[in-house]
Protein backbone atom coordinates (compact mmCIF):
# COMPACT_ATOMS: atom_id res chain seq x y z
CA UNK A 1 0.00 0.00 0.00
CA UNK A 2 1.36 3.26 -1.21
CA UNK A 3 1.25 5.96 1.83
CA UNK A 4 4.04 7.52 1.28
CA UNK A 5 3.91 11.51 0.77
CA UNK A 6 7.64 11.89 0.78
CA UNK A 7 7.60 15.77 -1.37
CA UNK A 8 4.16 17.06 -0.22
CA UNK A 9 2.98 19.47 1.63
CA UNK A 10 0.20 19.55 3.92
CA UNK A 11 -1.50 22.59 5.73
CA UNK A 12 -3.47 21.51 9.11
CA UNK A 13 -5.93 23.90 10.84
CA UNK A 14 -7.04 23.29 14.11
CA UNK A 15 -3.63 21.59 14.46
CA UNK A 16 -2.88 23.40 18.47
CA UNK A 17 -4.67 20.56 20.09
CA UNK A 18 -6.35 17.31 19.77
CA UNK A 19 -7.25 16.02 16.50
CA UNK A 20 -5.67 18.41 14.21
CA UNK A 21 -2.55 18.12 16.03
CA UNK A 22 -2.97 14.19 15.46
CA UNK A 23 -3.31 14.53 12.02
CA UNK A 24 -0.37 16.87 11.53
CA UNK A 25 1.63 13.99 13.77
CA UNK A 26 0.56 11.20 10.85
CA UNK A 27 0.82 13.19 8.20
CA UNK A 28 4.85 13.98 9.11
CA UNK A 29 4.92 10.04 9.40
CA UNK A 30 4.51 9.73 6.14
CA UNK A 31 6.87 12.07 4.96
CA UNK A 32 4.80 15.22 4.80
CA UNK A 33 6.00 18.63 5.13
CA UNK A 34 3.14 20.62 7.70
CA UNK A 35 2.33 23.23 7.82
CA UNK A 36 -0.26 24.13 11.39
CA UNK A 37 -2.70 27.17 11.45
CA UNK A 38 -4.25 28.14 14.69
CA UNK A 39 -4.76 30.97 16.68
CA UNK A 40 -1.97 30.60 18.99
CA UNK A 41 1.15 31.24 18.09
CA UNK A 42 3.18 29.79 21.17
CA UNK A 43 0.94 26.84 21.37
CA UNK A 44 1.74 26.44 17.07
CA UNK A 45 5.57 26.72 17.55
CA UNK A 46 5.56 23.54 19.77
CA UNK A 47 3.28 21.84 17.51
CA UNK A 48 5.74 22.35 14.84
CA UNK A 49 8.85 21.77 16.98
CA UNK A 50 7.31 18.46 18.12
CA UNK A 51 6.66 17.25 14.52
CA UNK A 52 8.27 13.50 12.78
CA UNK A 53 11.51 14.88 11.32
CA UNK A 54 12.28 12.68 8.47
CA UNK A 55 14.96 13.82 5.87
CA UNK A 56 14.71 17.38 4.76
CA UNK A 57 10.83 17.73 5.98
CA UNK A 58 10.11 21.52 6.87
CA UNK A 59 7.49 21.99 8.88
CA UNK A 60 6.06 25.78 10.37
CA UNK A 61 3.15 27.44 11.45
CA UNK A 62 0.46 30.24 10.41
CA UNK A 63 -1.39 32.41 13.46
CA UNK A 64 -4.68 32.62 11.89
CA UNK A 65 -8.20 33.54 13.01
CA UNK A 66 -10.56 31.57 10.68
CA UNK A 67 -13.18 33.71 11.15
CA UNK A 68 -11.16 36.61 9.32
CA UNK A 69 -11.50 35.36 6.26
CA UNK A 70 -9.94 38.04 3.87
CA UNK A 71 -6.75 37.77 6.33
CA UNK A 72 -6.72 34.16 6.41
CA UNK A 73 -6.73 34.11 2.39
CA UNK A 74 -4.00 36.29 2.08
CA UNK A 75 -1.58 34.55 4.54
CA UNK A 76 -2.68 31.13 3.20
CA UNK A 77 -2.21 32.74 -0.32
CA UNK A 78 1.42 33.63 0.64
CA UNK A 79 2.37 30.22 1.68
CA UNK A 80 1.20 29.03 -1.51
CA UNK A 81 2.92 31.10 -3.83
CA UNK A 82 6.38 30.06 -2.09
CA UNK A 83 5.32 26.33 -1.32
CA UNK A 84 2.25 24.97 -2.74
CA UNK A 85 0.10 22.95 -0.36
CA UNK A 86 -1.07 19.84 -1.69
CA UNK A 87 -3.22 18.69 1.37
CA UNK A 88 -5.76 20.78 3.23
CA UNK A 89 -6.70 19.90 6.47
CA UNK A 90 -10.39 21.59 7.58
CA UNK A 91 -10.89 21.29 11.02
CA UNK A 92 -12.20 23.92 13.50
CA UNK A 93 -13.79 23.52 16.90
CA UNK A 94 -17.41 22.71 17.02
CA UNK A 95 -20.31 25.88 17.72
CA UNK A 96 -21.38 26.15 21.70
CA UNK A 97 -24.57 23.77 22.43
CA UNK A 98 -27.84 24.29 22.36
CA UNK A 99 -31.18 23.01 21.38
CA UNK A 100 -31.87 23.97 17.21
CA UNK A 101 -35.07 26.15 17.74
CA UNK A 102 -33.36 28.86 20.90
CA UNK A 103 -30.14 29.66 19.02
CA UNK A 104 -29.95 32.98 17.78
CA UNK A 105 -29.41 34.06 13.97
CA UNK A 106 -26.31 35.56 15.21
CA UNK A 107 -25.12 32.04 16.52
CA UNK A 108 -26.09 30.43 12.97
CA UNK A 109 -24.31 32.86 11.27
CA UNK A 110 -21.03 32.46 13.34
CA UNK A 111 -20.86 29.00 13.00
CA UNK A 112 -21.69 29.46 9.08
CA UNK A 113 -18.62 31.70 8.95
CA UNK A 114 -16.33 29.61 10.99
CA UNK A 115 -17.21 26.06 9.15
CA UNK A 116 -18.18 26.74 6.04
CA UNK A 117 -17.05 29.86 4.43
CA UNK A 118 -13.83 29.71 6.61
CA UNK A 119 -13.42 25.65 4.83
CA UNK A 120 -14.17 27.64 0.71
CA UNK A 121 -11.61 30.42 1.65
CA UNK A 122 -8.98 27.98 2.28
CA UNK A 123 -9.87 25.88 -0.70
CA UNK A 124 -9.50 28.58 -2.95
CA UNK A 125 -6.30 29.57 -1.43
CA UNK A 126 -4.34 26.34 -2.29
CA UNK A 127 -6.81 25.24 -5.24
CA UNK A 128 -4.35 26.96 -8.12
CA UNK A 129 -1.19 25.20 -6.67
CA UNK A 130 -3.33 21.64 -6.51
CA UNK A 131 -4.61 22.26 -9.91
CA UNK A 132 -1.33 22.79 -11.22
CA UNK A 133 0.44 19.59 -9.79
CA UNK A 134 -2.43 17.79 -11.05
CA UNK A 135 -2.73 16.75 -6.99
CA UNK A 136 -4.53 17.45 -4.01
CA UNK A 137 -6.45 15.69 -0.93
CA UNK A 138 -9.20 18.01 0.56
CA UNK A 139 -10.21 16.31 3.99
CA UNK A 140 -12.86 18.14 6.06
CA UNK A 141 -12.92 17.07 9.77
CA UNK A 142 -17.14 17.42 10.35
CA UNK A 143 -18.99 15.13 12.69
CA UNK A 144 -21.67 11.95 12.54
CA UNK A 145 -24.23 14.55 13.35
CA UNK A 146 -24.30 14.70 9.14
CA UNK A 147 -26.18 11.25 8.69
CA UNK A 148 -27.85 11.42 12.43
CA UNK A 149 -28.13 14.79 14.52
CA UNK A 150 -26.77 14.89 18.20
CA UNK A 151 -29.27 16.26 20.18
CA UNK A 152 -28.46 19.35 22.02
CA UNK A 153 -26.26 20.30 18.97
CA UNK A 154 -28.49 22.25 17.03
CA UNK A 155 -26.31 24.67 15.32
CA UNK A 156 -23.58 22.29 15.13
CA UNK A 157 -26.22 19.82 13.36
CA UNK A 158 -27.14 21.92 10.88
CA UNK A 159 -23.44 24.07 9.75
CA UNK A 160 -22.38 20.50 9.94
CA UNK A 161 -24.69 19.07 7.28
CA UNK A 162 -24.28 22.07 5.14
CA UNK A 163 -20.13 21.67 4.71
CA UNK A 164 -20.69 17.71 3.92
CA UNK A 165 -23.08 18.99 1.17
CA UNK A 166 -20.55 21.66 -0.12
CA UNK A 167 -17.63 18.68 -0.23
CA UNK A 168 -20.06 16.51 -1.57
CA UNK A 169 -20.32 19.17 -4.73
CA UNK A 170 -16.61 20.03 -4.79
CA UNK A 171 -15.91 16.33 -5.09
CA UNK A 172 -17.70 16.25 -8.32
CA UNK A 173 -16.19 19.32 -9.67
CA UNK A 174 -12.35 18.79 -8.94
CA UNK A 175 -12.17 15.07 -9.29
CA UNK A 176 -11.04 15.49 -12.73
CA UNK A 177 -8.32 17.53 -11.57
CA UNK A 178 -6.53 14.76 -9.81
CA UNK A 179 -8.17 16.38 -6.15
CA UNK A 180 -10.10 14.32 -4.00
CA UNK A 181 -12.39 16.09 -1.31
CA UNK A 182 -13.75 14.00 1.80
CA UNK A 183 -14.81 14.09 5.18
CA UNK A 184 -13.82 12.02 8.58
CA UNK A 185 -16.96 12.47 11.11
CA UNK A 186 -14.89 11.91 14.26
CA UNK A 187 -17.36 9.67 17.00
CA UNK A 188 -16.97 10.22 20.85
CA UNK A 189 -13.22 11.46 20.98
CA UNK A 190 -10.84 12.46 23.58
CA UNK A 191 -10.71 15.88 23.37
CA UNK A 192 -11.25 19.46 24.86
CA UNK A 193 -14.69 19.32 22.01
CA UNK A 194 -16.12 16.22 24.43
CA UNK A 195 -15.21 17.90 27.72
CA UNK A 196 -17.51 21.28 26.49
CA UNK A 197 -20.48 18.66 25.83
CA UNK A 198 -20.23 16.85 28.76
CA UNK A 199 -20.04 20.18 30.66
CA UNK A 200 -23.36 21.10 28.77
CA UNK A 201 -25.01 17.81 29.68
CA UNK A 202 -24.13 17.59 32.83
CA UNK A 203 -25.49 21.09 33.72
CA UNK A 204 -28.52 20.70 31.53
CA UNK A 205 -29.18 17.03 33.14
CA UNK A 206 -28.31 17.49 36.73
CA UNK A 207 -25.94 14.44 36.66
CA UNK A 208 -22.54 14.22 37.80
CA UNK A 209 -20.07 14.54 34.66
CA UNK A 210 -18.68 11.07 35.50
CA UNK A 211 -22.34 9.62 35.01
CA UNK A 212 -22.66 12.14 32.10
CA UNK A 213 -19.39 10.08 30.61
CA UNK A 214 -20.76 6.66 31.37
CA UNK A 215 -23.65 6.92 29.56
CA UNK A 216 -22.04 8.63 26.40
CA UNK A 217 -19.47 5.44 26.39
CA UNK A 218 -21.89 3.15 26.82
CA UNK A 219 -23.70 3.65 23.62
CA UNK A 220 -20.46 2.81 21.84
CA UNK A 221 -20.11 -0.65 20.54
CA UNK A 222 -16.41 -0.97 21.11
CA UNK A 223 -17.02 0.58 24.62
CA UNK A 224 -14.16 3.46 24.94
CA UNK A 225 -13.83 6.71 23.48
CA UNK A 226 -11.27 6.88 20.58
CA UNK A 227 -7.86 8.94 21.05
CA UNK A 228 -6.97 11.93 18.35
CA UNK A 229 -4.72 9.67 16.90
CA UNK A 230 -6.81 7.02 15.54
CA UNK A 231 -9.13 10.17 13.85
CA UNK A 232 -5.11 11.49 12.40
CA UNK A 233 -4.67 7.97 11.19
CA UNK A 234 -7.93 7.88 8.85
CA UNK A 235 -7.36 11.72 8.09
CA UNK A 236 -3.67 10.53 7.20
CA UNK A 237 -4.91 7.32 4.80
CA UNK A 238 -7.71 9.63 2.93
CA UNK A 239 -4.31 12.28 2.12
CA UNK A 240 -2.03 9.34 0.85
CA UNK A 241 -1.67 8.07 -2.88
CA UNK A 242 -3.43 4.66 -1.72
CA UNK A 243 -6.90 6.52 -1.02
CA UNK A 244 -6.37 8.20 -4.97
CA UNK A 245 -9.66 6.94 -5.67
CA UNK A 246 -12.26 7.21 -2.45
CA UNK A 247 -14.00 10.45 -3.71
CA UNK A 248 -16.41 12.21 -2.13
CA UNK A 249 -16.94 9.84 1.22
CA UNK A 250 -17.94 11.02 4.58
CA UNK A 251 -15.92 8.20 6.81
CA UNK A 252 -17.36 8.04 10.02
CA UNK A 253 -14.57 6.73 12.49
CA UNK A 254 -17.11 6.43 15.74
CA UNK A 255 -16.60 2.83 17.11
CA UNK A 256 -19.44 1.89 15.62
CA UNK A 257 -21.82 4.50 17.08
CA UNK A 258 -23.72 5.07 14.49
CA UNK A 259 -27.14 3.24 13.96
CA UNK A 260 -27.19 4.21 10.26
CA UNK A 261 -25.78 2.29 7.22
Amino acid sequence: MDLDLTGKHALVCGASEGIGRAAAHELALLGCDVTVLARRPEALAAVAAALPQRGAQAHGWIAADVSEHAALSAQVQALAAGKPVHILVNNTGGPPGGPAHAAEDAAYLDAFNRHLLANHALVRAVLPGMRAARWGRVVNVISTSVKEPIAGLGVSNTIRGAVASWAKTLSRELGADGITVNNVLPGYTRTARIDQIVADRARNSGQAPEAVLEAMRKTVPANRFAEPAEIGAAIAFLCSPAAGYVNGVSLAVDGGRMQSI
